[in-house]
């Protein structure tokens, strides 16, 4: 190609090129931009804009190596369930799950004691171990709404939509540090109906037939009839309130936990004296034993009776066998729930409070349906929807008041002394004045 040849050659691409900006710039200036909707396969739209010569708008599905995934947000989920309730929490979690598939669960377990030592410091830090964390002392989690590491939830849900004085204990200054989930109750002892059945029992009417039931409970187990759960306290802890509850009426339950009444007053007194240590002293029940084998041994025969909380029905083989029994003129039954709490440093606040809100609602009615035998507290949740076994111990518990656990309730070191005094007292009832007289000196002042 000659020299001449050639500069034409360049001088026609030139004149193209600038052709093709010139081109480009005009169209740019009088076309609009229309809208790409793409679906991805996280079913999350995006939208894109594209230049195209009419209004209108272009949906196409990516299907090729280009399509957009947004990765979900991961949610850590604290809670003191293992075992066969949290495989019924679970169910809860896998239902958010399915109804918001950009939000992914991790649950943890921490128990409520655990949680009270193990958070603090790392609030302090200004770091969650959590972004949403389940606690059953109401009384913690004001205290750690009142040190600010926790999201204000107040306008969160409709609080007439909840059983009445269910917040009061994470209430501070008009503002709400909890949500409550489901409740539990603590009725009484429980039994198996076919052991009943099978020598000819009844459940005891009166104090003396409750007496005489033990006797005749100890000659054929050979043993203790009521196993004694344990682990850091807390079932030794129920039983006692239920017999203070029962003998010292539901007014004393509320001035013990108020401190308006001390553990040394006579009232307080007369029901460990007169009822529980004589008890305690004729062998009726065992030495403490970790809850959940006790548990076990109780179902499997070698005791007859077992004081625990309702969610004891979703730990059987057969649901259908449970009986139970309160102390015979038992006016008050202590329930509970546990709390929904959001620390305020998760690094996924929106996401962690619509599953805050989420499972204060309508993952209650997914919960209430399990094994897990706990009652809704969120009033849209009908008896229909609960458990078909939680239906008959609700029928039951109607004609009770509802009390407050007394060591949940008062809270902090107290609590452990509480837990710990009484398992003494149980391997040596002879020590109940020193007992007493601990709870009563070591009782917080405020």
């Amino acid at each position: 190609m000659d020299p001449q040849t050639t500069k034409f050659t360049i001088a026609i691409v030139i004149a193209l090129i600038i052709g093709i900006g010139v081109g480009y710039g005009i169209g740019f200036g009088t076309i609009r931009p229309g809208v790409v909707t793409v679906t991805t396969t996280e079913t999350e739209t995006v939208t894109h804009y594209v230049t195209q010569t009419t209004p209108a708008t272009i949906v196409t599905t990516l299907t090729t190596p280009t399509t957009i995934i947004q990765a979900p947000v991961t949610l850590v989920v604290i809670g003191p369930w293992a075992g066969a309730e949290m495989e019924a929490f679970t169910e809860v979690l896998k239902a958010f799950e399915r109804e918001h598939p950009n939000i992914k669960v991790e649950y943890r377990i921490y128990r409520a004691e655990d949680l009270a030592s193990v958070a603090p410091p790392q609030f302090a830090a200004k770091m969650a171990p959590g972004d949403v964390i389940f606690t059953a002392w109401g009384w913690w989690a004001k205290k750690m709404g009142d040190q600010g590491h926790l999201l204000d939830l107040s306008g969160l849900v409709s609080t007439d939509d909840f059983i009445k004085g269910i917040f009061d204990p994470v209430k501070s200054g008009g503002k709400i540090y909890g949500l409550p989930f489901t409740a539990w109750a603590k009725p009484g002892f429980w039994y198996r109906k076919s052991f009943f059945q099978k020598h000819g029992l009844e459940p005891p009417k009166t104090w003396d037939e409750f007496l005489t039931l033990l006797d005749k409970l100890k000659d054929i187990l050979g043993g203790p009839p009521i196993v004694t759960g344990d682990g850091v306290g807390w079932p030794i802890s129920d039983v006692t309130e239920h017999f203070i509850i029962t003998f010292g009426g539901t007014d004393l339950q509320l001035k013990l936990i108020n401190g308006e009444v001390k553990f040394t007053d006579p009232q307080a007194r007369s029901v460990f004296e007169d009822y529980l240590v004589p008890l305690i002293k004729e062998g009726y029940f065992s030495e403490p034993i970790e809850w959940t084998r006790a548990l076990e041994l109780w179902w499997k025969g070698d005791y007859a009776l077992y004081f625990m909380g309702t969610w004891i029905t979703g730990m059987v083989e057969d649901p259908g066998d449970l009986g139970f029994f309160p102390l015979p003129g038992c006016k008050g039954v202590v329930m509970g729930t546990d709390y929904i709490i959001v620390p305020k440093y998760t690094e996924h606040k929106e996401e962690a409070l619509l599953l805050a809100k989420w499972l204060a609602t309508e993952g209650q009615k997914v919960h209430a349906g399990t094994k897990a035998g706990k009652f809704a507290t969120w009033l849209k949740v009908s008896m229909e929807d609960h458990w078909k076994p939680m239906q008959e111990v609700f029928t039951k518990l109607k004609e009770m008041s509802p009390m407050p656990d007394l060591d949940d309730t008062v809270g902090g070191d107290w609590q452990k002394l509480f837990w710990d005094q009484l398992k003494l007292l149980w391997v040596e009832p002879g020590k109940l004045d020193q007992v007493l007289n601990t709870l009563t000196v070591n009782f917080p002042k405020e």
